[in-house]
């Protein structure tokens, strides 16, 4: 019988209950561990162990996440799974794939290089250079390079800060700018796409789009993200539609993903991609179980 492990941090988490409820449907009984008990050793053998379950001994590894911490903490949870994936465990999704959606200037690189429509970024690491480009796009948000759930986006329209609900901040833009920078130590910033209040997350499994939502901002508001007051409704892509998620999804070498596009007066743009997705919202919408997806798509590659 097959092993497979599955890596969550949250034993609440929509995703990973569904996920480990479909490896036991189909007869397993699933590894379940929180890599930030990892532990490793290093000599003439090497061994990975969490909690007494050994990861070489494991087929498989569905990461649901990875844990968030310390740079060298989250870098050693990742070197774990990347040293697993070369001595020949199957990690989904692959480290390189998690690596490349975490990372929004990667992934928007890739996108680029595939020729995906998306819309107008500039990365920089000074005030200066970075005040001169929200100037010249008039309407920007700037972006964590590494985020998640819509944290810390912030959104500059003709040099004022715009809050999610879409009412003025009077802070000053030049120096929530400079305080930025001397935190994170770069920019990315990204033209802001004029929309009708809504985005849509396609949930791509296999190379094919299996369902999508909208994700629809509260009225008045510019930030659609579910976890930030969002709803979730039911979408039909087009064929177009499907092809930039589906795309996406292999430019970045993704066996599940979350695409995140949106409609705006220059057509169908690609925001990001997500390679740990939340299932939640697409159950809800279309009552589509895409753990069942990921789980097949893992024991069809074993």
């Amino acid at each position: 019988m097959k092993k497979l492990g599955i890596a969550i941090t949250d034993a609440d988490d929509w995703t990973a209950k569904a996920i480990i409820d479909s490896v036991r449907k189909k007869g397993i009984e699933p590894h379940i561990f929180n890599l930030r008990n990892a532990e490793s050793s290093i000599g003439a053998e090497l061994d990975y162990k969490v909690n007494g379950t050994d990861l070489t001994g494991l087929d498989a590894i569905i990461v649901r996440d990875v844990g968030a911490g310390k740079n060298d903490a989250v870098t050693f949870r990742f070197d774990i799974l990347r040293q697993l994936e070369k001595e020949g465990l199957l990690i989904a999704n692959p480290t390189s794939a998690i690596q490349n959606s975490a990372n929004k200037y990667q992934s928007s690189y890739l996108f680029s290089k595939a020729g995906l429509p998306a819309p107008r970024t500039k990365v920089v690491q000074d005030t200066d250079g970075a005040m001169k480009i929200l100037e010249s796009f008039k309407d920007a948000v700037v972006k964590p390079v590494f985020g998640y759930k819509g944290i810390g986006i912030r959104r500059i329209k003709n040099m004022e800060l715009i809050n999610p609900d879409g009412t003025m901040d009077p802070a000053c833009p030049e120096e929530l700018v400079s305080s930025l920078l001397r935190e994170k130590g770069m920019l990315y910033i990204q033209e802001f796409v004029e929309n009708s209040g809504r985005d849509m997350r396609a949930f791509v499994v296999d190379g094919k789009v299996i369902g999508a939502i909208y994700r629809e901002a509260p009225r008045g508001w510019w930030l659609n993200n579910l976890s930030q007051g969002g709803s979730a409704d039911r979408c039909t892509l087009t064929p177009k539609q499907k092809e930039i998620c589906e795309k996406a999804a292999q430019t970045v070498g993704t066996i599940f993903a979350g695409v995140d596009i949106i409609e705006g007066a220059k057509g169908c743009m690609l925001l990001e991609i997500n390679g740990t997705p939340s299932g939640a919202g697409i159950y809800k919408a279309w009552n589509i179980n895409v753990a069942d997806h990921i789980v097949e798509a893992v024991l069809k590659r074993l």
